[in-house]
């Protein structure tokens, strides 16, 4: 049997993003925190200007809910993770015990790189009896950043018992399995999930992606191309390259 080992860190670290700042629309029957917001699939521009706005919000009302969790996401999609940390302490501080303000701490954390201490942070706010999908889709994703992707398919699974037809979460199993270099199942499950209620420009991006990575050039362009300005297109394209053409990108296949 031949298993692919994971895929490189940078391209690890972009699917990061479409991991961890998934937009989480929507409601199941047993959901307790809020959705998630997700600035990580704008234009440069419009989110430089989404960020300007927020943190002028922040500093005029550091304590309100909604303006922290959103101020940290808009943080971490122009890449200032340790700053939406920061953030989410004091957030934590003023709400201890607030299910929305955990999962966006532990999302920040991931973004940062501290996957033991967001680990830490979701097992002390998911109830196993009436566990929240956002937090087990958080949690997933923590574990995919730690290479435990079996284990995260199997939170990603149990999310979708309880938010069936959820655009990110089926999103994230597409992640997954890219992460792992199996990419006709992620663009299995990418299709599926932009066809779904909530699916978002950076769900959509990551299929473009993975259609990339599998050497399909004008489709991926296509598939970009009406989500993003002509520049972060070809940016893009050109990323994508970089990864097909690295030294031994094919040749390092664990076969046991």
């Amino acid at each position: 049997m031949t298993s692919a080992i994971g895929l490189s860190k940078p391209l690890r670290n972009l699917l990061l993003v479409g991991i961890t700042a998934a937009l989480l629309a929507g409601c199941a029957t047993n959901r307790t925190s809020m959705p998630s917001p997700d600035y990580s699939g704008m234009a440069a521009g419009q989110t430089q200007q989404t960020l300007a706005d927020l943190t002028a919000r922040y500093k005029s009302n550091p304590r309100d809910k909604n303006i922290v969790i959103h101020f940290a996401a808009a943080l971490r999609a122009v890449g200032q993770s340790g700053q939406a940390v920061a953030v989410l302490e004091t957030g934590m501080t003023t709400f201890p015990k607030d299910p929305d303000i955990a999962i966006a701490y532990a999302k920040a954390l991931t973004a940062d790189g501290r996957f033991e201490q967001s680990l830490q942070v979701l097992d002390n706010t998911i109830r196993p009896e009436t566990p929240d999908w956002n937090a087990l889709m958080v949690k997933g994703a923590t574990l995919d950043q730690l290479g435990r992707n079996a284990e995260a398919r199997q939170l990603y699974g149990q999310a979708l018992v309880f938010a069936p037809g959820e655009a990110s979460i089926e999103a994230n199993i597409g992640l997954s399995y890219a992460m792992t270099n199996e990419l006709p199942a992620a663009e299995q499950h990418l299709r599926r999930a932009v066809q779904m209620k909530g699916a978002t420009s950076r769900i959509r991006q990551n299929l473009a992606l993975v259609v990339g990575l599998q050497g399909r050039f004008e489709e991926a362009r296509a598939l970009y191309a009406a989500e993003l300005p002509p520049e972060q297109v070809a940016s893009n394209m050109t990323y994508v390259r970089a990864l097909l053409t690295q030294q031994n990108r094919w040749d390092l296949i664990d076969k046991g």
